[in-house]
């Protein structure tokens, strides 16, 4: 039997951004960063109320669709539970279309809101974190921007192939706590990318020596972030994706050549076209000032912990 809400429940959630495939893991390692959105929601009588700040604020859409709302429906109806009304405030400072997991850290704080709202009613309906990585999952269709938005830290994240159409794909997903001497520089560009525009220039089929050296190096990425960051060159080598898409993004990839060659882990986060860092030093002053001439914005972001709610 479905319980509706009480009018006047407020929860608010912060959701930190992530970054996916770290180089050599593909669909399959993420991790969280320090940029964060906030979600406050609270029950009305009726209706739908959404407001969003910042970031993206003119793209999306103020209503019913918007994903946020969409996912605290979905966490709502997982808990068996309902609310006459909504008001919803997005706070947005994650960029968008920048391969910083702006999308998975909206359907994670849209549950996570959820989430809140049915621990206010009854802590036993409340879901826990696989449910929460399976949830919001299933919108981006692959875990690890938003298994790292839950969890916190780095994420090795996996997906079971469908049994039938009646089943939903499984994921799932682990945290890695990272190495503390491991830092994080992003390089955004102003220009956006399309995830499903550079998803769709990779082929079909990968050569078996290609494979196994992606399998390998992603191995290796998860002993180089826990407790060997000297490795972390070696271990964010990729031939799956990032030379693939290199085409559609000439900023990002010369940004990375260039970062390699200083000897830092430079990859593309996500889709790109930001640029992520990983080391171990201050990022070199040169570099900073040569990104900014040209028109990046350079962020210091800490890993992050999971999704939080108040």
């Amino acid at each position: 039997m479905t319980q509706t809400l009480p009018v006047g429940l407020t929860v608010t959630t912060r959701v930190p951004a992530s970054t996916a495939n770290l180089g050599p893991g593909f669909d399959s390692l993420g991790m969280a960063l320090g940029l964060y959105d906030e979600i406050s929601v609270t029950t009305t009588e009726s209706g739908l109320s959404v407001r969003v700040e910042g970031e993206g604020a003119e793209d999306v859409p103020w209503g019913p669709s918007h994903l946020v709302v969409r996912a605290i429906e979905r966490g709502l109806e997982a808990a068996g539970v309902w609310a006459g009304g909504l008001d919803v405030v997005c706070r947005n400072v994650i960029p968008h279309s920048r391969g910083l997991g702006s999308s998975a850290s909206a359907a994670v704080g849209g549950l996570a809101a959820a989430n809140g709202l049915v621990a206010l009613l009854d802590r036993d309906l409340a879901l826990d974190e696989a449910q929460m990585v399976q949830l919001s999952s299933e919108f981006e269709g692959h875990p690890d921007n938003a298994a790292a938005s839950v969890l916190g830290g780095a994420v090795v994240s996996w997906s079971e192939d469908l049994v039938d159409d009646d089943c939903p794909r499984r994921f799932g997903a682990v945290r890695l706590d990272v190495h503390p001497s491991i830092g994080v520089v992003a390089l955004v560009p102003e220009d956006r990318s399309s995830t499903s525009h550079t998803r769709g220039l990779l082929p079909e089929t990968v050569p078996h020596g290609d494979a196994a050296f992606n399998v390998s190096r992603a191995a290796l990425a998860v002993v180089a972030l826990t407790s060997r960051p000297d490795l972390l060159l070696a271990a964010t080598e990729d031939r799956l994706h990032q030379q693939q898409r290199a085409a559609a993004l000439p900023v990002t990839t010369r940004w990375i050549a260039a970062l390699r060659e200083r000897g830092i882990a430079a990859v593309v986060s996500g889709a790109g076209p930001t640029v992520l860092a990983l080391t171990t030093a201050p990022f070199p002053a040169d570099l900073r000032a040569a990104a900014e001439s040209e028109g990046l914005r350079v962020l210091d972001l800490e890993i992050a912990d999971g999704v939080r709610t108040v």
